[in-house]
C-alpha cells in the first residue's frame, strides 16, 4: 500500500513528465529532488499501473504481423507495405515505396551495396528513392550479369547507376549476361578484367538487395533474354523448384536445386548472399508466395520487405 503523500508525489512527477513534457532533470530542479529519485518515482508509477503506456496501432501499419513473421522465420527485420489491392501494379508501387524509405533510413557510410539486375520490384524501389543529402563513400555493384537485350538492358544499368547516384556512391557494373549458353563461354567472361573486378567486390558487400522470382520468369527478365528454355524450366519444376534468387533456383524448403544450369549463371552465389550482413529480399504478390517462403526457410535473406496480402499468406 502506497502512503498518500508518496502517491501524491508519484502522480505529480508522472503528470509533469508524461503530460506536461518536462525532462527528468527539469522536474528534479522544480521539486528539489535528485534525478535518480525522479527516475525511481516514474518506474514506481509504471509498476503500480498509475501510468500505462500503450501504442495505438494505425490503419495501414502491420507491426503485429511484422513481429510474427520476424519471429517465425528468425529474421532481422520485416517491413510490410500497405497495398490497396493485390494487383501487380499496386503491389509493386507499395513495396517499392516501403523499400525506398527503408534503404534511405538505414544506409550507412562506406556500405557496399549489391543489387540484382532484373527485378521489377527493385526498379520500383529505385524510382521512388530520394537523393541522400551527404556523400557516404558507398559502392553499388551489380550482383547478376546485367547484359541482355538492349531494350531491357537499360533497366539493369539504370538500377545500378541511379542507385549509386542517389546515395552519392560509385557504380560497378557486371558486364556479362546473367545466363550464358555453355560453361566455355562463362569461363571466357570470368577472365574479363571488368567482370573479375565486380566479382572481387562480392566478398565486400554488406547490404544486398534482391528480388525473389517465381519459376516462370517475369516480363522484365523475359525481355532481357536472360532466361532458360521452357524445357529447362519444366525440368526445374520437376526437380521441385518453386522460385529463384538471382537465377539460383530453390525448392519449397529453400534448398538449392543442383543442375548443370547453375553453372551457366554469372552472378553471386546463394552462399555469398547468405553471408552478407543484410540480405534484403524485396518481393510480393500471389505468384511469389511459395518462392518467398522458400527463401525464408532457406535463410537466404534476413530482411524481408513485402506487402500486407503476401505477408498474411506467409504464416
Amino acid at each position: 500500500m502506497i502512503e498518500p503523500s508518496e502517491l501524491r508525489l508519484i502522480v505529480k512527477v508522472a503528470e509533469l513528465y508524461y503530460e506536461k513534457g518536462f525532462q527528468q532533470n527539469e522536474i528534479a530542479k522544480m521539486l528539489d529532488l535528485s534525478q535518480a529519485t525522479i527516475s525511481r518515482l516514474l518506474r514506481r508509477a509504471r509498476d503500480e499501473k498509475i501510468i500505462q503506456i500503450s501504442v495505438n496501432n494505425q490503419v495501414g501499419v502491420y507491426s503485429d504481423l511484422e513481429i510474427k513473421i520476424q519471429s517465425e522465420y528468425k529474421l532481422k527485420e520485416v517491413i510490410i507495405a500497405d497495398s490497396m489491392d493485390e494487383s501487380e501494379e499496386e503491389i509493386l508501387r507499395s513495396i517499392g515505396k516501403a523499400a525506398a524509405y527503408y534503404l534511405e533510413s538505414t544506409i550507412k557510410s562506406n556500405d557496399v551495396l549489391g543489387i540484382s539486375s532484373w527485378s521489377s520490384t527493385l526498379l520500383a524501389m529505385v524510382n521512388q528513392m530520394h537523393p541522400l543529402s551527404n556523400g557516404r563513400s558507398n559502392s553499388v555493384v551489380q550482383i547478376l550479369g546485367g547484359v541482355g537485350n538492349p531494350t531491357a538492358e537499360k533497366h539493369a544499368t539504370h538500377l545500378t547507376s541511379r542507385l549509386a547516384e542517389l546515395i552519392k556512391g560509385t557504380p560497378k557494373f557486371l558486364p556479362a549476361p546473367g545466363i550464358v549458353k555453355n560453361v566455355k563461354t562463362k569461363k571466357i567472361y570470368l577472365e574479363d578484367p571488368f567482370v573479375k573486378e565486380a566479382f572481387d567486390i562480392f566478398d565486400k558487400i554488406n547490404v544486398a538487395l534482391v528480388g525473389i522470382g517465381d519459376v516462370e520468369p517475369s516480363l522484365l527478365l523475359q525481355s532481357s533474354g536472360n532466361i532458360f528454355s521452357p524445357k529447362e524450366l519444366k525440368n526445374l519444376r520437376h526437380l521441385g523448384a518453386v522460385g529463384d534468387i538471382c537465377l539460383r533456383f530453390i525448392n519449397q524448403d529453400g534448398r538449392p536445386i543442383k543442375t548443370p544450369l547453375n553453372d551457366l549463371v554469372i552472378g553471386i552465389s546463394l552462399e555469398k548472399l547468405k553471408n552478407t550482413s543484410r540480405a534484403i529480399g524485396v518481393a510480393g504478390g500471389k505468384r511469389k508466395v511459395k518462392a518467398i517462403k522458400a527463401a525464408l526457410r532457406g535463410k537466404w535473406i534476413n530482411v524481408l520487405i513485402t506487402d500486407n496480402f503476401t505477408a498474411k499468406k506467409l504464416l
